[in-house]
């Protein structure tokens, strides 16, 4: 019959009022062309572990050897320790990328954007007239966030964004990318100071050809969200 076993696809977890919010979020969307889209900078956080486990390796071995070593894989607490990783981009440029080892709260947030993200939006879109993307993390709706951004609405403006929708957001393939990149290099990274910079050079050798691509698949997100009736979606 043509079926196989598969692990399951992981998406967001959608009530019925997140479809809804998607949804209405995807009809404010449908025409907008491509030069609204590269005025657009998007932004997101990934964690990056020292030691990432994925728990799809296998191993081919008998009953009873399960603590050979050969047949182990290595853990440690908590991944060995990482870093948050924040990250800014739009059509024309990377932005800054910033590793944050501790919990990320209101204020460290917005010590982001405002020693971070303002220059960078200052400097690539100097007449203005864009648009800043950023989920709805509770540090991100501080009182203390939004308004600074209500002092800036000058320069930019917020984009309104609808819940658990990390397939709108091409920020989230970024950290796709540099993952597989970052565990493909040898030797591991032996402390937090070395995961930092190989994620930074990383990030600094992102492909625009790659990011814009991302950019441009706007359009079809989108659809898919309204095909989906603001269900999840392939992205």
């Amino acid at each position: 019959m043509g079926l196989c076993r598969r692990r399951p696809t992981c998406v967001p977890l959608l009530t019925k009022c997140h479809r809804q919010l998607r949804l209405q979020w995807a009809r404010e969307h449908p025409d907008c062309t491509m030069d609204e889209w590269k005025r657009v900078a998007w932004s997101d956080e990934s964690r990056f572990l020292i030691h990432h486990v994925d728990g799809r390796v296998r191993v081919r071995r008998l009953t009873g050897e399960q603590l050979v070593p050969s047949y182990t894989a290595g853990h440690s607490q908590a991944g060995g320790g990482g870093i948050m990783l924040w990250g800014t981009f739009s059509w024309a440029a990377l932005g800054p990328v910033v590793a944050v080892e501790q919990t990320m709260k209101a204020a460290n947030y917005l010590n982001i954007i405002a020693d971070q993200l303002h220059p960078y939006m200052a400097f690539v879109f100097p007449t203005g007239n864009v648009i800043f993307q950023q989920h709805n993390a509770p540090n991100h709706k501080a009182r203390i966030v939004l308004e600074w951004f209500q002092e800036h609405t000058d320069e930019f403006h917020l984009m309104s964004w609808p819940p658990n929708s990390p397939d709108l957001n091409p920020m989230e393939h970024i950290w796709d990318v540099m993952e597989p990149q970052l565990r493909a290099q040898t030797p591991p990274c032996p402390n937090i100071s070395a995961l930092r910079d190989r994620c930074l050079d990383i990030w600094y050798n992102l492909s625009p050809v790659m990011y814009q691509k991302l950019v441009a698949s706007m359009p079809r997100r989108v659809a898919a969200v309204l095909k989906a009736k603001g269900g999840a979606t392939r992205y």
